[in-house]
């Protein structure tokens, strides 16, 4: 994008936050806009809904011996999400946002 501009909408990750991030950003403020969303901030953040969904159907009676197992459930669960369009749709709405002609066909 020659001359183009980059709007990056970003959480508190604390990646987000550290010191090397901070100095890119400020070397590069000519094409790189970062707009902050709240601390925590589930009603903007259609990622929250999917984490939620996860902990309510997958995670909910899962007792996993170990970090692997905890993975693969998450891993599985994310898979069964993909074939859900609706479902998916379903996050974005919560937040406000739309998601028009989900299929061009």
């Amino acid at each position: 994008m020659p001359g183009g501009r980059l709007v990056l909408v970003w959480d508190r990750l604390n990646i987000h936050l550290q010191t090397q991030m901070a100095a890119f950003l400020a070397a590069h403020t000519g094409w790189i806009n970062v707009v902050w969303l709240p601390a925590y901030a589930p009603d903007l953040n259609p990622t929250e809904g999917v984490w939620s969904y996860l902990k309510r159907t997958t995670l909910v009676h899962l007792a996993a011996r170990g970090i692997d197992e905890v993975f693969q459930a998450v891993k599985h669960g994310l898979k069964r999400m993909q074939y859900r369009p609706e479902l998916l749709v379903g996050f974005l709405t919560e937040t406000g946002l739309a998601w028009e002609n989900l299929r061009s066909t």
